[in-house]
């Protein structure tokens, strides 16, 4: 189909005149590498590889490696589905940690591609997911977004202070699929986000507590580094004695970091970071197993209430969502903890690969305008 180029700031992007559109979304995590093929709301094509923890080490970190290691695998996954792309309308995938952002589907400019690779405020696998997603667009000749990344920040002034000036609290999140089921929520109930407060919590191997305010999150537990313990992990720690343990000579700076993301909640404690086999543990009589995943839950609960103070006490609902909404041991422990803040909603799983294909259809309808990266 014919498309009429449009010219944005030196920046070109391209608006189909009608669909159906067919576009292929990206998703990369640590250790898989996920794409869907859309044609408008109907999936044609979900695939995965999953890589074991000695493949990634002989790829290694460095972006440049994973950037070609997961173009490969994205190539494979697309050759197997089968699926007609020679009628593509765009690619989209979750954007990584560049410099803060307000919500939104952006378009992936140089200027993104640049920051993806220097790792503005991180290397994560996300950053390398739009640079793979470039690749693909370019090879088709359609446009590319991210949509809702981590770094979405939209906090409150008043919650940028942490007590130690050169400390400033940053938004880290999981955007994505929050912003996604905030949407859910809206629609079930038949109303806008924009007439929400909500406070909402992706479960998974990264927690995220989010206050939304009518459609824009002011206050959230930077989820690498702040907020309640998780599968993989530490959330925020007693900051004195981590001074001593970093000072100690027992540990490298590497191994310290490690020690809070990566290794640190579930895996620190009981040596995995698989939730349904801890819950089964606590089920059987695993006494050890059942206090940690409760004191995970009690830490969530905490940050709940926490959030329902920065709004002030108004809240419409409470969201609880991510692959650990699925454990019902975990729900309940955190619903008896909280109701009498609000209703308490369920979502379990997330749709992150729905909700990248939802945000690129918005713009190719002219629901949305794409949002430049500067």
């Amino acid at each position: 189909m014919k498309v009429l180029g449009l010219h944005i700031n030196c920046e070109v992007w391209w608006v189909y005149r009608k669909g159906p559109f067919r576009i292929v979304a990206i998703n990369l995590g640590s250790t898989s590498t996920k794409i869907a093929i859309y044609e408008d709301e109907t999936p044609l094509y979900e695939g995965v590889k999953r890589h074991s923890y000695e493949e990634l080490a002989k790829v290694g970190q460095n972006i440049n490696e994973q950037h070609i290691f997961r173009y490969l695998h994205v190539r494979e996954l697309l050759t197997t589905s089968g699926v007609d792309l020679s009628n593509l309308s765009a690619v989209v995938a979750r954007g990584g940690l560049f410099k803060p952002v307000e919500g939104g589907v952006y378009l992936v400019n140089e200027r993104v591609l640049q920051d993806a690779i220097v790792g503005v405020q991180g290397n994560h696998i996300s950053n390398v997911a739009v640079l793979v997603a470039k690749d693909i667009a370019e090879r088709y000749g359609v446009p590319c977004f991210f949509v809702d990344p981590p770094c979405v920040d939209e906090l409150e002034p008043i919650a940028r202070f942490s007590g130690v000036p050169e400390l400033p609290r940053t938004s880290i999140f999981h955007a994505l699929n929050l912003r996604a089921v905030a949407r859910r929520v809206a629609k079930d109930k038949n109303t806008s986000v924009e007439y929400l407060n909500l406070i909402l919590a992706h479960l998974g191997g990264g927690i995220s507590v989010a206050a939304s305010r009518a459609g824009r999150f002011i206050d959230v537990t930077n989820a690498l580094e702040e907020g309640p313990f998780s599968p993989e992990r530490a959330g925020s720690v007693p900051v004195l004695k981590l001074v001593e343990l970093c000072y100690s000579g027992r540990f490298t700076k590497e191994e310290i970091k490690q020690r809070l993301v990566g290794k640190g909640g579930l895996v620190a404690y009981l040596g995995t970071n698989d939730i349904s086999e801890v819950e089964k543990r606590a089920l059987s009589g695993d006494g050890e197993a059942e206090l940690i995943l409760k004191a995970m839950a009690y830490q969530i609960a905490k940050e709940i209430g926490s959030m329902s103070c920065a709004l002030s006490g108004k809240v419409d609902y409470i969201v609880l969502t991510g692959g650990i909404a699925h454990s019902t041991l975990v729900t309940a422990s955190i619903i008896e903890r909280v109701q009498w803040i609000a209703e308490t909603l369920v979502y379990p799983g997330e749709e992150e690969l729905r909700a990248l294909v939802e945000g690129a259809l918005r713009v190719l309808r002219g629901e949305e305008t794409p949002k430049l990266y500067e």
